[in-house]
């Protein structure tokens, strides 16, 4: 059966702190903004919670009537969303996508294959998870690989703890919770690109349009 979009609003955390990460440009050059980061979950994000019940016999690689691959990952099947594929090749126009799940290194050495994305993005390592339903055991190596950076985040499993780590940030940070049955729709991307669009500086030229402040007389 068909995966539909879900009609309720997906729960969103964002602060609009600007990054305090000391630095500072030298007299007269422009600034280069790094795109902000975008940590990735695949479980309940790409890899998407639904039966596969009516998918018999099981085999590796058909085209779901869901626009899911399914296919089995060390013994483990998976139902993965072309979908949620194709907006986050989107969203790389916007942001420098981070792979943040428990996958680690086999989101590189199974997503690109399988899905057509990016190959080499980077991924990070965690303790062993204590198991799903939260995920604030990514907390330390997404804080420590973001540093004063501006990022999002999307994933399924966000608890009282990621929304207070999002607010405590200095920089930039979004949270963007998806339904696991449905992974990354176009309601979150569109989400992400309008709030990253909204880091970058107007133009120059738009800058230098504006109208220059008047003193008036004493």
């Amino acid at each position: 059966m068909a995966a539909k979009e879900p009609a309720e609003e997906t729960p969103t955390e964002e602060t609009g702190r600007p990054a305090r990460d000391g630095s500072a440009s030298p007299p007269g050059a422009s600034p280069s903004p790094e795109k902000p980061l975008l940590m990735v979950d695949i479980d309940g994000v790409i890899s998407l919670f639904v039966g596969f019940a009516g998918h018999a016999p099981w085999a590796t690689g058909p085209a779901g009537p869901d626009g899911c691959r399914y296919e089995t990952i060390d013994g483990i099947p998976h139902c993965l969303s072309r979908t949620a594929a194709a907006h986050l090749l989107e969203l790389t126009a916007e942001f420098e996508p981070v792979w943040a799940s428990g996958w680690e290194e086999k989101a590189e050495e199974n997503l690109p294959r399988l899905l057509g994305l990016p190959a080499g993005l980077p991924f990070l390592r965690f303790e062993r998870s204590p198991g799903r339903g939260n995920a604030h055991w990514k907390l330390a190596a997404i804080d420590e690989h973001a540093g004063s950076r501006p990022l999002a985040w999307i994933d399924d499993a966000f608890n009282d703890s990621c929304h207070a780590w999002a607010r405590a940030r200095p920089a930039p940070t979004l949270l963007v919770q998806t339904v696991p049955e449905h992974g990354l729709t176009s309601r979150e991307a569109s989400r992400l690109t309008t709030w990253a669009q909204s880091l970058a500086p107007p133009p120059a030229a738009a800058r230098d349009s504006r109208a220059p402040e008047v003193t008036p007389r004493r």
